[in-house]
């Protein structure tokens, strides 16, 4: 059996982090390297989907609710709007193989360091 991801052991309380939102079924933590303003990970519990391809063909009502999740961050801490990204692959600068969406909000001009 794999280790937990970062994600999950932050979750669980091993590794620090700002949980804003915890639905049982996904949860939301600020980036530790923040790209925008407003930068919020986005991740179901469940960690077998290593991409988000791979969650939309296993569990699409689950993608569905992190993109709610989303939108919730979004409503809360950007007036509702946002970018929301999905890395699939090291050369997408995919580095955490768990599933996660990034919410990017606040952002002025439309510039992003990074992206």
């Amino acid at each position: 059996m794999a280790d937990p991801s970062i994600f999950t052991r932050i979750r669980s309380g091993e590794i620090p982090g700002e949980i804003l939102l915890d639905t049982g079924r996904v949860f939301a933590i600020r980036d530790i390297n923040p790209q925008a303003p407003l930068h919020v990970l986005v991740i179901p519990v469940a960690e077998q989907y290593r991409n988000v391809t791979e969650l939309a063909a296993g569990n699409p009502a689950l993608l569905a609710e992190m993109v709610a999740v989303a939108q919730q961050i979004a409503d809360e801490h950007a007036g509702g709007e946002y970018r929301l990204i999905f890395n699939t692959g090291p050369r997408a600068a995919q580095s955490v193989f768990h599933v996660h969406a990034h919410v990017l909000g606040n952002i002025e001009e439309n510039r992003l360091v990074g992206f």
